[in-house]
């Protein structure tokens, strides 16, 4: 059979349970944490192909090239941006800015890390604060884990605002065809509220712990942002094609362009001023090639029928009730994610919601609440646990070569306090705004 004739491969009804198999082993897998995720998800889109229960074809439309288009243009803008020293800079200022105080310091460098983590991507966003986090507590002769605890914390929270923010909300962005707009409208007024409570209860539970001595004190009063800012000019470009990057974002829908193409396009334009090799080189390709195999895995449990009976009976198990399905699907999504990574949570459940809308048009005709509960528990579910999310893991594997491991359990204690506190908050505002 040719290539071309080889469009879509009909599963045998007795093999139609592997594809359910392979999903399974690739989440166990990948909680177990000894094999690279990335190596898994590839391994088990492979054996499916071999198998020809998926073929080319197939393989290639179950990827979401949106997504994928998305991710490596924004990675290559911050990639750039990390180049000129302004990242950098921003966490130094935000040094001098806490005059002396420790527990300031942790609520700025904390906010400061939300905020990026909306415009950027929460994953940058930890990895640069915290790297700063670590030169300077070292300089400062204190323990970084509290300030990168609370920064992976408000990352995790911060990503949830906006369409960019957070691999699950890119994944429901491109599936549902919510705008950039939408997210922001949406999410963010949440996220401004959950932000503050968030930040007030690491800063009541870290008070005494960094209280900081007089000598720290005055080493902080010390640093200096002179000559942080290793390139001028190519932070002006930085700036100007990042911000018409989030206005094409904005306006996506008026441009009939998706967000993918945008993030490219501004990409390909700041290469021009900026073209090293290492820019490629720095793009989280072990990321990419994640979604993709895991975009093929998910397509082949789809294709078997296998998400459309997991809708069919949590549509009996809700009793068709919209309401208590947005509740239940927001408090699933979090304690789900945190405990297996929420980008393939997410990817399963993404097909799920969709087939709601199949078996029952006029129920679920505005699937809108459902987007934004599972968008809500997945993202803020990943502040469960050190696995929750790629941010924790990444910041976890920094602090350890640095010498200052993450404690699997510290971490838990302090992040599903503030998991189960987010998910409160979310629950009366989705009931409030949504479904009352």
């Amino acid at each position: 059979m040719s290539l071309h004739e080889s469009v879509s491969v009909a599963v045998p009804p007795e093999l139609a349970w592997v594809p359910n198999a392979v999903l399974i082993a690739a989440y166990v897998f990948i909680a177990w944490e000894k094999i690279p995720k990335v190596v898994i998800a590839l391994v088990g889109a492979s054996i499916l192909m071999i198998m020809k229960l998926v073929s080319q074809e197939e393989a290639l439309r179950f990827i979401d090239f949106n997504v994928v288009s998305l991710l490596v243009g924004m990675m290559i803008l911050v990639n750039i941006l990390k180049k000129t020293g302004a990242l950098e800079y921003l966490a130094l200022l935000s040094a001098k800015l806490a005059k002396g105080s420790g527990i300031r310091l942790m609520l700025i460098f904390a906010f400061v890390t939300a905020v990026l983590s909306a415009f950027l991507d929460n994953v940058t966003s930890v990895i640069l604060i915290g790297s700063v986090t670590i030169a300077i507590a070292r300089e400062l002769r204190i323990n970084p884990v509290p300030f990168l605890i609370a920064e992976t914390l408000l990352s995790n929270i911060g990503g949830t605002a906006t369409l960019i923010g957070d691999p699950p909300n890119i994944m429901i962005g491109s599936a549902s065809k919510l705008s950039f707009n939408d997210f922001l409208v949406h999410l963010a007024p949440i996220i401004m509220l959950i932000t503050p409570v968030s930040l007030w209860t690491l800063a009541a539970i870290y008070k005494k712990e960094l209280a900081l001595s007089f000598g720290a004190m005055r080493r902080m009063l010390e640093l200096s942002t002179e000559g942080v800012i290793k390139n001028k000019p190519l932070l002006v470009k930085s700036l100007l094609v990042f911000s018409a990057v989030i206005a094409g974002f904005l306006f996506h829908a008026e441009l009939g362009l998706e967000a993918g193409i945008i993030a490219i396009a501004g990409a390909a334009v700041l290469m021009i001023f900026e073209n090293e090799h290492d820019i490629w080189q720095d793009v989280e390709w072990t990321t990419i090639f994640f979604f993709i195999g895991l975009f093929i895995l998910v397509g082949a449990v789809e294709k078997v029928g296998t998400i459309s009976w997991l809708a069919e009976e949590f549509l009996r198990l809700t009793a068709g009730n919209f309401n208590l399905m947005a509740m239940l699907l927001l408090w699933v999504s979090g304690i789900l994610s945190a405990i297996v990574d929420n980008i393939p949570y997410t990817a399963t459940m993404i097909p799920l919601v969709k087939n709601l809308r199949v078996l029952d048009p006029v129920t679920f005709a505005n699937l809108d609440p459902l987007w934004w509960s599972l968008a809500l528990g997945a993202c803020l579910g990943g502040n469960g646990t050190l696995i929750g999310a790629t941010a924790n893991v990444l910041v976890a594997d920094m602090a350890h070569r640095q010498g200052h491991p993450l404690k699997f359990v510290e971490f838990m204690k302090i992040g599903s306090l503030i998991m189960v506190q987010s998910l409160a908050i979310a629950t009366v505002y989705i009931w409030l705004r949504y479904l009352a």
